[in-house]
Protein backbone atom coordinates (compact mmCIF):
# COMPACT_ATOMS: atom_id res chain seq x y z
CA UNK A 1 0.00 0.00 0.00
CA UNK A 2 0.96 3.32 -1.32
CA UNK A 3 1.86 6.10 1.83
CA UNK A 4 0.03 9.21 1.34
CA UNK A 5 0.64 12.37 2.94
CA UNK A 6 -2.37 14.82 3.81
CA UNK A 7 -1.56 18.22 3.15
CA UNK A 8 -3.61 20.81 4.93
CA UNK A 9 -4.24 24.37 2.90
CA UNK A 10 -4.64 27.07 5.32
CA UNK A 11 -6.69 28.59 2.26
CA UNK A 12 -9.56 28.11 4.15
CA UNK A 13 -8.40 28.21 7.51
CA UNK A 14 -9.29 31.28 10.35
CA UNK A 15 -6.17 33.37 10.40
CA UNK A 16 -7.54 35.08 13.59
CA UNK A 17 -6.58 31.83 15.09
CA UNK A 18 -3.91 30.74 12.43
CA UNK A 19 -1.57 29.42 15.08
CA UNK A 20 -4.29 26.98 17.12
CA UNK A 21 -5.37 26.06 13.34
CA UNK A 22 -2.09 24.81 12.18
CA UNK A 23 -1.91 23.01 15.48
CA UNK A 24 -5.37 21.40 14.92
CA UNK A 25 -3.95 20.20 12.10
CA UNK A 26 -0.85 18.77 13.39
CA UNK A 27 -2.74 16.86 16.06
CA UNK A 28 -4.99 15.40 13.90
CA UNK A 29 -2.27 13.48 11.85
CA UNK A 30 -1.15 15.95 8.82
CA UNK A 31 1.87 15.27 7.10
CA UNK A 32 2.66 18.50 5.77
CA UNK A 33 0.98 22.33 5.77
CA UNK A 34 0.10 23.34 2.46
CA UNK A 35 0.85 27.15 1.93
CA UNK A 36 -0.51 29.06 -1.02
CA UNK A 37 1.26 31.64 -1.91
CA UNK A 38 -1.41 34.17 -4.49
CA UNK A 39 0.05 37.62 -5.88
CA UNK A 40 -3.11 39.11 -7.16
CA UNK A 41 -1.05 38.75 -10.89
CA UNK A 42 -0.59 34.92 -11.65
CA UNK A 43 -4.13 34.59 -9.70
CA UNK A 44 -6.71 37.24 -8.99
CA UNK A 45 -6.26 37.00 -5.31
CA UNK A 46 -3.62 37.93 -2.67
CA UNK A 47 -3.00 35.45 0.39
CA UNK A 48 0.74 35.95 2.45
CA UNK A 49 4.24 36.34 1.71
CA UNK A 50 7.43 35.11 3.63
CA UNK A 51 6.83 36.99 6.52
CA UNK A 52 3.56 34.84 7.15
CA UNK A 53 5.63 31.37 6.23
CA UNK A 54 8.14 32.61 9.02
CA UNK A 55 5.46 32.92 11.71
CA UNK A 56 4.16 29.59 11.29
CA UNK A 57 7.74 28.13 10.77
CA UNK A 58 7.56 29.00 14.21
CA UNK A 59 4.48 27.22 15.21
CA UNK A 60 5.03 23.44 13.54
CA UNK A 61 7.71 20.93 12.70
CA UNK A 62 5.85 19.67 10.07
CA UNK A 63 7.41 20.41 6.58
CA UNK A 64 6.30 23.45 4.74
CA UNK A 65 4.98 22.55 1.24
CA UNK A 66 5.27 26.08 -0.61
CA UNK A 67 2.76 26.81 -3.35
CA UNK A 68 4.06 29.85 -5.16
CA UNK A 69 1.09 30.78 -7.59
CA UNK A 70 2.73 34.39 -8.66
CA UNK A 71 4.89 35.68 -11.20
CA UNK A 72 8.70 35.35 -11.72
CA UNK A 73 9.26 32.86 -9.16
CA UNK A 74 12.91 32.29 -9.59
CA UNK A 75 12.89 35.98 -8.33
CA UNK A 76 11.05 35.02 -4.96
CA UNK A 77 11.52 31.60 -4.42
CA UNK A 78 14.80 32.26 -2.24
CA UNK A 79 13.07 34.41 0.74
CA UNK A 80 10.61 31.63 0.95
CA UNK A 81 13.28 28.86 1.73
CA UNK A 82 14.84 31.47 4.25
CA UNK A 83 11.52 32.18 5.80
CA UNK A 84 11.23 28.16 6.86
CA UNK A 85 9.62 26.88 3.41
CA UNK A 86 10.93 23.43 2.90
CA UNK A 87 9.34 22.45 -0.55
CA UNK A 88 9.05 25.05 -3.15
CA UNK A 89 6.47 24.11 -5.87
CA UNK A 90 6.02 27.22 -8.98
CA UNK A 91 3.85 26.95 -12.07
CA UNK A 92 5.26 26.25 -15.29
CA UNK A 93 3.09 28.92 -16.51
CA UNK A 94 4.77 31.29 -14.42
CA UNK A 95 8.48 30.18 -14.59
CA UNK A 96 10.83 31.45 -17.66
CA UNK A 97 13.75 28.34 -16.98
CA UNK A 98 12.22 25.76 -15.57
CA UNK A 99 15.39 24.00 -15.62
CA UNK A 100 17.04 26.49 -13.64
CA UNK A 101 14.42 27.16 -10.54
CA UNK A 102 14.32 23.23 -10.29
CA UNK A 103 18.08 23.02 -9.65
CA UNK A 104 18.54 26.48 -8.02
CA UNK A 105 16.16 25.35 -5.41
CA UNK A 106 17.77 21.63 -5.18
CA UNK A 107 21.20 24.10 -4.33
CA UNK A 108 19.54 25.39 -1.24
CA UNK A 109 18.97 22.10 0.05
CA UNK A 110 14.93 21.77 -0.81
CA UNK A 111 12.74 20.15 -2.75
CA UNK A 112 11.36 21.47 -5.90
CA UNK A 113 8.16 20.41 -7.10
CA UNK A 114 6.33 22.11 -10.52
CA UNK A 115 2.54 22.10 -10.74
CA UNK A 116 0.19 22.40 -14.08
CA UNK A 117 -3.28 24.01 -14.61
CA UNK A 118 -6.39 22.42 -15.63
CA UNK A 119 -5.55 23.64 -19.12
CA UNK A 120 -1.86 22.77 -19.31
CA UNK A 121 -0.83 19.50 -21.21
CA UNK A 122 1.66 17.34 -19.48
CA UNK A 123 4.00 17.77 -22.02
CA UNK A 124 4.92 21.31 -20.80
CA UNK A 125 7.22 19.79 -18.57
CA UNK A 126 8.33 16.39 -20.34
CA UNK A 127 11.94 18.01 -20.28
CA UNK A 128 12.44 18.43 -16.21
CA UNK A 129 10.76 15.35 -14.99
CA UNK A 130 14.06 14.36 -14.04
CA UNK A 131 15.28 16.99 -12.23
CA UNK A 132 11.68 17.73 -10.00
CA UNK A 133 11.19 16.19 -6.63
CA UNK A 134 7.20 16.28 -7.02
CA UNK A 135 4.25 17.38 -9.62
CA UNK A 136 1.79 19.16 -8.57
CA UNK A 137 -1.43 18.58 -10.73
CA UNK A 138 -4.32 21.15 -10.28
CA UNK A 139 -7.65 19.83 -9.90
CA UNK A 140 -9.38 23.20 -10.25
CA UNK A 141 -8.59 26.64 -12.09
CA UNK A 142 -5.96 28.08 -9.19
CA UNK A 143 -7.24 31.08 -7.14
CA UNK A 144 -10.00 30.68 -4.51
CA UNK A 145 -10.38 27.64 -1.88
CA UNK A 146 -13.70 25.75 -1.60
CA UNK A 147 -14.28 24.83 -5.31
CA UNK A 148 -15.47 21.18 -6.52
CA UNK A 149 -12.89 19.37 -8.33
CA UNK A 150 -13.09 19.54 -12.05
CA UNK A 151 -14.88 16.09 -13.72
CA UNK A 152 -11.72 15.21 -16.11
CA UNK A 153 -8.86 16.42 -13.56
CA UNK A 154 -7.80 12.87 -12.76
CA UNK A 155 -7.50 11.66 -16.17
CA UNK A 156 -4.10 13.96 -16.14
CA UNK A 157 -2.81 12.21 -13.26
CA UNK A 158 -3.61 8.96 -14.97
CA UNK A 159 -1.68 9.71 -17.58
CA UNK A 160 1.39 11.56 -15.78
CA UNK A 161 1.75 8.65 -13.60
CA UNK A 162 1.93 6.19 -16.75
CA UNK A 163 4.61 8.39 -18.06
CA UNK A 164 6.35 8.27 -15.17
CA UNK A 165 6.15 4.68 -14.93
CA UNK A 166 6.99 3.92 -18.48
CA UNK A 167 10.29 6.01 -17.79
CA UNK A 168 11.56 4.82 -14.25
CA UNK A 169 11.06 8.31 -12.47
CA UNK A 170 9.53 8.83 -9.01
CA UNK A 171 8.69 11.97 -8.25
CA UNK A 172 5.69 12.26 -6.18
CA UNK A 173 2.44 13.29 -7.46
CA UNK A 174 0.57 16.18 -5.83
CA UNK A 175 -2.95 16.77 -6.51
CA UNK A 176 -4.53 20.15 -5.29
CA UNK A 177 -8.51 21.61 -5.21
CA UNK A 178 -11.24 19.67 -4.16
CA UNK A 179 -10.07 16.74 -2.40
CA UNK A 180 -12.86 15.87 0.02
CA UNK A 181 -13.25 12.27 1.86
CA UNK A 182 -15.83 11.17 -1.02
CA UNK A 183 -13.41 11.65 -3.67
CA UNK A 184 -9.68 11.16 -1.84
CA UNK A 185 -9.72 7.68 -2.96
CA UNK A 186 -9.97 8.30 -6.24
CA UNK A 187 -7.39 10.75 -6.12
CA UNK A 188 -5.21 8.09 -4.99
CA UNK A 189 -6.28 5.45 -7.34
CA UNK A 190 -4.98 7.41 -9.84
CA UNK A 191 -1.92 7.81 -8.69
CA UNK A 192 -1.38 10.40 -5.93
CA UNK A 193 0.26 10.13 -3.17
CA UNK A 194 -0.03 13.74 -1.90
CA UNK A 195 -3.13 14.67 -1.29
CA UNK A 196 -3.35 18.98 -0.37
CA UNK A 197 -7.26 19.52 1.54
CA UNK A 198 -8.36 22.75 2.48
CA UNK A 199 -11.98 23.48 2.90
CA UNK A 200 -12.28 19.56 3.76
CA UNK A 201 -9.79 20.15 6.91
CA UNK A 202 -10.51 23.88 7.85
CA UNK A 203 -15.06 24.29 7.55
CA UNK A 204 -17.83 24.87 10.15
CA UNK A 205 -18.82 21.34 9.91
CA UNK A 206 -16.43 19.82 12.12
CA UNK A 207 -12.62 20.29 13.90
CA UNK A 208 -9.39 20.12 11.72
CA UNK A 209 -8.65 16.99 13.68
CA UNK A 210 -11.90 14.99 13.41
CA UNK A 211 -11.88 15.97 9.44
CA UNK A 212 -8.45 14.82 8.80
CA UNK A 213 -9.18 11.18 10.54
CA UNK A 214 -12.52 10.76 7.78
CA UNK A 215 -9.69 11.73 5.18
CA UNK A 216 -7.54 9.03 6.10
CA UNK A 217 -10.09 6.33 6.52
CA UNK A 218 -11.34 7.42 3.39
CA UNK A 219 -8.09 6.43 1.93
CA UNK A 220 -7.57 3.36 4.29
CA UNK A 221 -4.06 4.78 5.06
CA UNK A 222 -1.95 4.96 7.74
CA UNK A 223 0.29 8.52 8.25
CA UNK A 224 3.19 8.49 5.85
CA UNK A 225 5.07 9.70 8.78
Amino acid sequence: MVAVTLAPSILTADFGQLADQIRAAEAGGADYIHLDVMDGRFVPPITFGPLVVEAIRRVTTLPLDIHLMIERPEAQFEAFIEAGGDIINFHIEAAAHVDRLLRGIHAKNKRAGICLNPGTPISAIEEVLDVADQVMVMLINPGWGGQKMLPTALNKVRRLKALLDARGLKPDIEVDGGVKATNAAQCVEAGANILVCGSSVYNGDASPQSNLRTLRQAIGNAPSS
